[in-house]
Order: C-alpha cells, then sequence, then structure tokens
C-alpha cells in the first residue's frame, strides 16, 4: 500500500507509456521525460495508452516500489 503523506508531490505522466515496463523501465522514463529523480519521493502516476490502467512509482526510502490497482470486473455467465 502506498502512503502519501502531505510533504510528497504527485507527478502526472501526460504521455503514455508501454505497461511492459517494469520498475526499471518507469524510472528511465522518468529520468528522459520528465527530468524527474525516481528516488526524490514523489509519487509519479503513469497511464496506460488508452487510459484505461494506471501505474504508480514511488520511493519509499528502501526502494522503489510499483504498483498498479486493478479493477473488479465480473463476468456475464
Amino acid at each position: 500500500m502506498i502512503q502519501i503523506t502531505p510533504q510528497m508531490r504527485i507527478w502526472l505522466a501526460v504521455e503514455p507509456v508501454d505497461f511492459r515496463n517494469g520498475i526499471d523501465g518507469l524510472a528511465q522514463v522518468c529520468r528522459q521525460k520528465l527530468q524527474l529523480d525516481p528516488m526524490a519521493g514523489a509519487l509519479v502516476v503513469f497511464a496506460s495508452r488508452q487510459r484505461k490502467a494506471l501505474k504508480f512509482l514511488v520511493y519509499d526510502g528502501q526502494g522503489i516500489e510499483k504498483s498498479a490497482p486493478r479493477k473488479n470486473v465480473r463476468s456475464r455467465l
């Protein structure tokens, strides 16, 4: 679970990213396209190309954590 503090900055990447990227790939996007240090303590939000999914990247003081919320989908029977 990601803990958001009042001092934490939240960045939203406006360009979609390839969701096959892992932690290292998303950290590279932070450095190259956002000119942001992924270990600066900010929460970075990435969206998929169709804007149907999100991924979060945050440094928690010990390491970088990546998470993706899942939407509950009920199948029709």
